[in-house]
């Protein structure tokens, strides 16, 4: 799902200069974040993993049939990675851009999305076993724009 040639990123000690993808994939490799998991039955659950002044991580676990609305980072770029289960990843397109309105991607344990700004995605669980999931926002969330869809591409709401 995620491809980082080897001599297109630099890998360093220093997560401030990581890849968000590569931030993504060594906390879910960590293993710390287990004893912090919870599931809620109402909603997605969330829990802050780590914070400095460029980047946000996230834990999120996901019930079957939890998702986020259709949205954006506000700007933010990021990554996230599946730890458990699946999730599907709804990206919305402007017409403009050639393609189908909207692409979705099953994401499974072990696989890396990405996400820039302006990227418009909602998030699913739509199997049937929990997921699990580390998110990374860079320079850290400055919320979300939600969006429905329309025929001309995804239109944001106010």
């Amino acid at each position: 799902m995620f491809a980082v040639p080897p001599n297109t990123v630099a890998a360093t000690a220093s997560h401030t200069v990581a890849h968000p993808a590569l931030v993504a994939m060594a906390h879910a490799a960590d293993n710390g974040w287990r004893r912090l998991l919870r599931y809620d039955p109402d909603r997605r659950w969330t829990a802050l993993l780590d914070s400095t002044e460029d980047h946000e991580v996230w834990l999120m676990s996901w019930l079957p049939g939890q998702h986020t609305d259709l949205h954006d980072h506000a700007g933010s770029t990021g990554a996230f990675t599946v730890v458990s289960g699946v999730l599907s990843e709804r990206v919305a397109r402007a017409a403009a851009d050639g393609g189908p309105p909207e692409a979705t991607h099953l994401v499974r344990a072990g696989q890396t999305r990405v996400f820039g700004p302006g990227h418009v995605h909602r998030v699913a669980n739509e199997g049937v076993d929990p997921a699990v999931s580390v998110h990374v926002f860079r320079p850290g969330r400055r919320g979300m724009n939600r969006y429905r869809t329309s025929p001309a591409g995804p239109i944001r709401l106010p």
